[in-house]
């Protein structure tokens, strides 16, 4: 019997479980009940697990019946801090805290690519299930590592995937080689000078400052780097004042930049700190430029896009293909293919509410697809 079949056999049971995730949702290294879930499950599957990697993160380790490679599958398991907007009778039970992004049912179609594999076990080499905790951008990757996964839990190959309500069901995209942007984010505090808004030459202004300051962040990408290298400065925050008549003392301003080559990346903020170094100067106040890097860019090794597509025919037909666009959005398992070679695709399912939107519903009839794609990834690829 093929996977899918299998595996739609229990399909119930998965939905019930991604529903109960989802009323149950988790913030980045706070996935103390989605963890312990998890392991309780796949424990109950007889998987063996090891919890507490980069905090709230766990790995479940399967054995196939015969020698072969170690393939290594990866799920994220934190929600959005965002109120949900659904009516669904199943919504989250914790104000503020959503699975806006399907994070649920990432975690799902793993758990039920282990269920399906513990139960047979009828391939070769080794499954490592990585359930990672803080994907929006907390860093959940880089703490994994930092722990010691690939050390502790080697892999031959890495796959994961990210649902998508903009293909249509059961199609598969994914682009060989760079595929998604890296992104730094930034919190840049302008310490000026307040003052009566009838008397603004007693003033520094951080509203004007900051506001010129603005302005010129946005010509770093039109005026230094490449035009054919894409990248983007987004100054999403702008905080400052609290009354009509009161000149503030500080402003802050917070965003984003992104980009497709590491080189543009520290050109962007080499850019910043010294825009920030210059107004600071001309205005004879105090700029602080905090800026971090959250993801690196994400590659997808090209030979292993190709096992991908060839294995995932089998389950969805001409419905996988090697055609995504490239996206400015970052997922940190681009840190993760940064150490094992691999894959990042994204999976169609039914809606039409994009991602991190308060009305966004995930289509439970795409969880027996996403654990039949990633099972078969093991079968195949462990015995290649």
């Amino acid at each position: 019997m093929p996977v899918i079949e299998q595996i739609a056999q229990f399909a119930p049971d998965l939905t019930a479980i991604r529903q109960d995730f989802h009323q149950h949702p988790e913030l980045g290294f706070e996935e103390h009940r989605t963890s312990q879930r998890v392991a309780d499950l796949l424990t109950s599957w007889g998987v063996t697990v090891e919890r507490g990697i980069g905090g709230t993160g766990l790995v479940g380790i399967i054995e196939g019946n015969r020698p072969g490679r170690s393939i290594g599958l990866r799920a994220d398991m934190d929600a959005l801090p965002m109120d949900e907007l659904t009516n669904l009778p199943y919504a989250s039970k914790n104000p503020g805290v959503f699975h806006g992004c399907g994070h649920d049912g990432h975690t799902t179609m793993l758990l039920g690519a282990a269920r399906y594999l513990a139960g047979n076990r009828d391939f070769a080499g080794r499954a490592v299930l990585i359930f990672q905790p803080a994907e929006e951008g907390l860093g959940g990757a880089r703490a994994m590592l930092r722990d010691g996964l690939f050390d502790r839990f080697p892999c031959d190959e890495l796959y994961g995937m990210h649902n998508s309500p903009y293909q249509g069901h059961s199609q598969l995209t994914i682009r060989p080689g760079k595929a998604q942007a890296g992104a730094s984010f930034f919190d840049i505090t302008i310490h000026g000078r307040g003052s009566h808004g009838a008397m603004p030459q007693a003033s520094r202004d951080p509203i004007t400052i900051g506001s010129g300051l603005i302005k010129e962040m946005q010509e770093i990408v039109s005026r230094n780097t490449d035009p054919t290298h894409p990248a983007v400065v987004s100054v999403t925050q702008f905080h400052a004042g609290s009354a009509y008549n009161v000149i503030p003392e500080t402003a802050v301003l917070r965003g984003t930049f992104r980009y497709f080559h590491d080189a543009d990346g520290e050109l962007i903020e080499n850019r910043i700190r010294k825009l920030c170094a210059g107004f600071a100067l001309a205005h004879e106040i105090d700029i602080v430029a905090d800026i971090r890097n959250i993801f690196d860019v994400l590659s997808n090794d090209p030979e292993r896009v190709d096992n991908l597509i060839e294995v995932a025919q089998e389950i969805v037909g001409d419905k996988a293909q090697p055609s995504a666009e490239l996206t400015m959005g970052s997922e940190d398992m681009a840190d993760l293919l940064r150490v094992v070679p691999g894959a990042f695709f994204n999976l169609g399912h039914g809606g039409t509410v994009p991602l991190h939107n308060s009305g966004f519903i995930f289509d439970d009839t795409i969880l027996p697809v996403g654990a039949s794609l990633l099972a078969r990834l093991v079968e195949v690829r462990g015995a290649a």
